[in-house]
């Protein structure tokens, strides 16, 4: 800021101008205080598995184009893998390694939740295809859903333009959830395994594991959807819900 004083001068008049202060601090209306929070949310790209085994036919892509070669399993450990934003397979698992970030800041979980959008895997689509997908956390199988199809009809809403309509294009946003009264998919019960049984504050991470078990009445294969494919422009997320009383700053 500028302050300015017309004076006469010698030739007639002139304009004198100062400045009234050293220093100036703008504040913005932001609260003095960051809001307190009881979730902690991690997303994981589809490609950053720490492990896997899968079954042809399979494979990944990024957002511009097919990764390694198709139907090749060993093909998913290609470095490249962090770019994919969609992978398939038909049989097997891969499994993710989320940070325990809850037990770094020694707060206690209520609940924890993973959201990832899948859908059935059969060569080309087919939206009556039922294939049941298993999720394990810390080794434990928490739930199976039985995905109704692998689904071609239209375009996934971000799913890109070069990747052919005959392949997967979306698939359901899935919420799984695991609370010391049970897992719930959506909102409704899965199955009887709690929280207690993760034994989550004994572990520096949190392990995911998506996959078609051994044993499945319908394995018909699995797409992952992560962010740039599919009709959720997301990775897959972990939110660790904690208690009353623990939350972060």
């Amino acid at each position: 800021m500028i302050e300015t004083e017309v004076a006469k001068g010698r030739q007639g008049q002139q304009k004198i101008c100062r400045v009234p202060f050293g220093e100036i601090v703008l504040r913005f209306g932001a609260p003095a205080r960051v809001a307190a929070r009881d979730v902690i949310e991690v997303s994981m790209p589809v490609g950053l598995y720490t492990s896997c085994s899968v079954a042809a036919p399979c494979g990944l892509c990024s957002t511009e184009r097919v990764i390694g070669l198709l139907d090749v399993p060993d093909h998913l450990l290609d470095p490249d893998r962090m770019r994919a934003a969609l992978i398939w397979f038909w049989r097997g698992y891969v499994e993710y390694q989320f940070p325990n970030n809850a037990r770094v800041l020694s707060a206690t979980i209520a609940a924890v939740e993973f959201t990832v959008e899948l859908s059935s895997e059969v060569p080309g689509t087919n939206a009556d295809w039922p294939s049941d997908i298993s999720v394990w956390v810390n080794g434990i199988q928490i739930g199976t859903w039985t995905s109704p199809g692998d689904f071609g009809d239209v375009r996934g809403t971000f799913t890109p333009r070069w990747w052919k309509l005959g392949g997967s294009q979306y698939g359901k946003l899935t919420r799984w959830s695991v609370t010391p009264a049970g897992t719930f998919m959506d909102g409704v019960k899965l199955s009887s395994v709690t929280l207690d049984e993760l034994e989550l504050e004994r572990h520096h991470s949190v392990r995911l594991r998506i996959g078609i078990g051994e044993n499945a009445a319908h394995p018909g294969g699995v797409n992952i959807f992560g962010r740039g494919f599919g009709n959720y422009d997301q990775d897959i997320v972990m939110r660790l819900h904690l208690q009353r009383g623990d939350t972060i700053v």
